[in-house]
């Protein structure tokens, strides 16, 4: 291997002598040094790019012939995320390290300077794969469709690019000017005060992002409303500092995703992923117009075939109960039917036979504390269809209906002035 390198050496060495006889046969005196060098530098920069080109694609090749990208996600990422890349382009890097003092061996001063520029070339390389191998991991989750890691990643992802850039422009600086490491390391207690200070809301963004994704309350897609900021829509995206979302009036909102934290965030999400939503509406009703059930209003109701049934039912037990007691004929006396008592019968049979409300779920219809302006008769049930459109349908329908079946039980609703 050495005998190898040697050969090389010695090759990059007369294709330097050729270069360097050729400027001083060519050039005027005064050019010849500038000439040299310049020409040399040029072979020297086009010899490293030329190996990366030629690595580049041998590596690609090599890793498509041997991995098959669709079977293996990781290798899929490596190659979208262009790591294969950098990594020819840091060898390239690595043996222009090495061929500078054969081609420069007749310009000894040179050395520190080239040295210094090989240097700085493969930290920004190194940097440029650290980043990409940060982008495999997003590939990675992407394609396994792992939307909560995906967003931790990407709170990680621009966390560690902005202190990266930072450490890394540090190296570059180190290695430009030949400062030693731990000088600087030694200066960076003194400004880590203002660091934190500068990155204060990058920090909590970062935290405020491990938090989100570690707890899976909210992700990109997600129905969400912000009462504080009176905001409701689809999360658009979660970054390090912003947070957007795209309001149901087609307007964008961005809040500071550290705010996420604070905030009261209602998700409801979870009303489009189980295709179900609330509906919790109240009528309400003039209490004047309350009142028993006499037996003209029981006629009539009995043809209603939801409480049909039902009133049969209590029409017996209250003639059973009327055998037993004093002054049966008085309508106060025992117990007795009352208009709104039926309707919320009928309310309740009316929903339990809906087929667009959830059986599932509970459903209530219940009175609700007494007002000056009425008593309101409250509905709680959940719509099978969590659309917007369609479930505001489905409301309506059932209190149209249930608007216009109040009058036959004689009942009033308010309408304010």
């Amino acid at each position: 291997m050495k005998d190898e390198l040697k050969d090389y050496k010695d090759f990059l060495q007369q294709i330097s002598d050729e270069i360097h006889f050729f400027c001083k046969d060519f050039l005027p005196n005064e050019f010849v040094l500038s000439g040299q060098i310049t020409f040399k530098f040029i072979f020297f920069i086009g010899l490293i790019f030329l190996l990366a080109f030629l690595l580049k694609n041998l590596i690609n090749f090599v890793f498509k012939f041997f991995f098959n990208k669709e079977k293996f996600p990781v290798m899929k990422s490596i190659y979208k995320a262009r790591v294969t890349s950098s990594v020819a382009n840091i060898l390239a890097l690595a043996f222009g390290n090495y061929a500078l003092f054969s081609i420069f061996y007749r310009h000894p001063k040179s050395f520190v300077f080239l040295e210094r520029l090989v240097g700085f070339l493969i930290v920004l390389t190194i940097a440029n794969m650290a980043f990409r191998f940060i982008r495999v991991l997003q590939t990675y989750y992407e394609i396994k469709k792992d939307y909560y890691k995906i967003l931790a990643i990407n709170s990680i992802t621009q966390t560690v690019k902005i202190f990266g850039i930072f450490i890394f422009s540090v190296i570059a600086i180190c290695v430009i000017f030949g400062i030693g490491s731990s000088t600087v390391l030694g200066s960076l207690g003194a400004i880590t005060a203002v660091i934190v200070l500068i990155f204060r809301d990058t920090i909590l963004g970062f935290v405020t992002g491990i938090h989100v994704a570690t707890s899976k309350n909210l992700k990109p897609g997600d129905w969400v409303a912000i009462p504080k900021y009176n905001i409701e829509g689809n999360i658009e995206g979660i970054d390090l500092l912003t947070t957007k979302i795209k309001n149901f009036d087609k307007t964008i909102s961005t809040i500071p995703t550290y705010d996420l934290l604070t905030t009261e965030i209602k998700n409801y999400q979870v009303i489009s992923d189980e295709n179900t939503r609330r509906i919790k509406k109240s009528i309400m009703f003039n209490m004047k117009s309350l009142k028993f059930v006499n037996d003209d209003l029981m006629a009539r109701l009995k043809k209603i075939n939801l409480i049909k049934t039902y009133l049969n039912l209590k029409e017996k037990e209250i003639n059973e109960e009327k055998n037993s007691i004093e002054n049966p004929d008085e309508i106060i006396n025992g117990t007795q039917l009352t208009n709104i008592g039926v309707f919320r019968k009928y309310v309740q049979n009316y929903l339990n036979n809906n087929d667009q409300i959830d059986q599932n779920e509970i459903i209530l219809v219940r009175q609700l504390q007494s007002m000056p302006e009425g008593l309101p008769l409250e509905i709680y049930c959940f719509a099978t269809e969590a659309d917007t459109e369609k479930y505001e349908n489905i409301q309506s329908d059932i209190f149209d209906h249930l608007l216009s079946a109040a009058k036959e039980f004689e009942l009033d609703v308010v309408q304010k002035a």
